[in-house]
């Protein structure tokens, strides 16, 4: 319907100049006139675009080159976010007091500060293969006993977040481990045994279920295991025996869009967000 009265309009006006000649010199000023203008719009509305983008009108992620992205990634950070809040990057420069401590999977589709918005100064974050938290053991997991014992002691967190996720492919090599306990990677499993633990339970209580749902149990089970985990460093249980640190876990599922969150004492009953 649009295209026939569209061709009908185009009819009318050739006609129109046909019978008209003296009309053909001013239309033809008109659509000039008109295809100028909207030229500039276009090149104002490209420009606009640009701006917002920070000076790359090509999508961040697109961009191949990996030397260029990190470049247009910082550019577009200091124009739309340095240089918009200078005093907060002014109190940073001074130091820093967060309140959480999370740890997070290093999975690249599931950045806490991304998902929960922390901005920056707001979160100590410890990124690992499924979000794992280690027991106290001064040699074998030195690394991770830093960050907590930074986090905890010298920058007083108030909040100690432990987040699983769903898609987990440190969940799913956790539960592949065969029976016998053998390896076949020489970091991976040996790292995800950690919450062994959680694994068994999972089996144990729903072996009848698919290996997709059964990671799904999983990756909330081993979130809880590192929690008792937490528990078993002594300046740990000393902040949350008295009150001065909470330990919460969370599930984001970003397949459904929703996040889960409880306490040691609400594990059964989480809110959904």
């Amino acid at each position: 319907m649009a295209k026939d009265a569209y061709d009908e309009a185009i009819a009318g006006l050739q006609k129109l100049l046909s019978e008209k000649d003296e009309l053909k010199e001013a239309a033809a000023a008109k659509v000039k006139q008109l295809t100028a203008d909207l030229a500039g719009k276009a090149e104002a509305a490209a420009a606009k675009v640009k701006e917002l983008a920070g000076g790359a009108v090509k999508p961040a992620a697109e961009i191949s080159d990996p030397v260029e992205r990190i470049r247009s990634g910082f550019e577009y950070f200091k124009k739309n976010k340095y240089e918009k809040d200078t005093e907060l990057y002014g109190k940073l420069a001074k130091g820093q007091s967060p309140k959480f401590l999370v740890f997070a999977c290093s999975d690249s589709r599931v950045c806490p500060s991304h998902v929960l918005n922390f901005q920056p100064g707001e979160a100590f974050v410890v990124r690992d293969i499924a979000s794992m938290v280690p027991p106290f053991d001064k040699t074998k997991y030195s690394e991770a006993g830093a960050a907590i014992e930074y986090a905890v002691l010298h920058l007083k967190v108030e909040n100690i977040l432990v987040i699983g996720h769903s898609c987990c492919g440190g969940i799913k090599g956790l539960i592949s481990i065969p029976d016998d306990g053998s390896f076949s990677s020489d970091f991976i499993e040996d790292w995800v045994s950690i919450c062994k633990s959680a694994k068994d339970k999972v089996k144990s209580e729903h072996s009848h279920l698919d290996i997709g749902e059964q990671c799904n149990y999983l990756e909330k089970e081993a979130v809880n295991i590192s929690l008792e985990h937490l528990l078993s460093y002594p300046f740990v249980k000393q902040a949350v025996d008295s009150k001065k640190l909470a330990l919460r876990g969370g599930h984001y599922d970003f397949v459904k869009g929703c996040f889960q969150l409880w306490d040691l004492d609400s594990k059964d009953s989480p809110i959904t967000i």
